[in-house]
């Protein structure tokens, strides 16, 4: 992956959570502050800026962002997301243009940072549970060396059917776990998050 690969991939989760702006804002406002749709527009607009220098290394690049992130959408799913990316920049460091393979790898340690910061699991109502089954698929897939059009299209599915899953459980992160019973049958607005992101690097090998 190159730095304009990058570039387009974050167009497309900008564009992506712009189009889904109000369905994540009704989400959010079902037990959280509503703030969500509008956090994340203004979040990856920031990425987006993040990314307009001549700097080539993906570790200082994903740092980068990281930081455009968290200051740009000062929200808790903001920070967590940040946290994700900082782990996949330290697992990046020193690399201009990262395989596969390599991607692989620092999805896997992004996702091990924001386990770790927030203290959370899959099966718990949050963006772990669409990101976690798309980055185990994409892992296994790059495992067995399909080409990058099949891994990003498996990889946003599996997101998919992770987020849709969070339908059936109880919230037990946040406000929305002041709630319980009431958070069931509801997606969870960070797993629609999750799947976008997902949803954007799919289109952008896919389209």
């Amino acid at each position: 992956m190159k730095k304009e690969d990058l570039k387009s991939i974050i167009n497309n989760i900008h564009e992506l959570i712009k189009e889904n702006k109000k369905y994540l804002i009704e989400l959010d406002q079902m037990f959280g502050d509503g703030d969500l749709g509008i956090s994340m527009e203004q979040g990856f607009e920031g990425v987006k800026k993040s990314l307009l220098d001549e700097e080539k290394d993906m570790g200082k690049i994903f740092r980068n962002m990281s930081t455009a992130l968290n200051e740009s959408a000062p929200s808790s799913l903001g920070t967590i997301i940040s946290f994700g990316i900082l782990g996949m920049a330290k697992q990046l460091k020193g690399i201009e243009e990262p395989n596969t393979n390599q991607m692989s790898e620092a999805f896997e340690k992004g996702l091990e940072t924001i386990m770790q910061k927030a203290r959370s699991e899959k099966g718990q109502k949050t963006i772990l549970d669409s990101i976690i089954p798309a980055i185990e698929t994409f892992k296994k897939l790059s495992q067995e060396n399909k080409n990058i059009n099949q891994i990003t299209y498996e990889t946003f599915k599996a997101a998919e059917k992770g987020c849709e899953s969070t339908k059936e459980m109880m919230a037990v992160h946040g406000r929305a776990a002041y709630h319980k019973e009431k958070t069931l049958g509801v997606i969870d607005g960070g797993s629609v998050v999750g799947k976008l992101i997902f949803e954007g690097i799919c289109k952008y090998y896919n389209d």
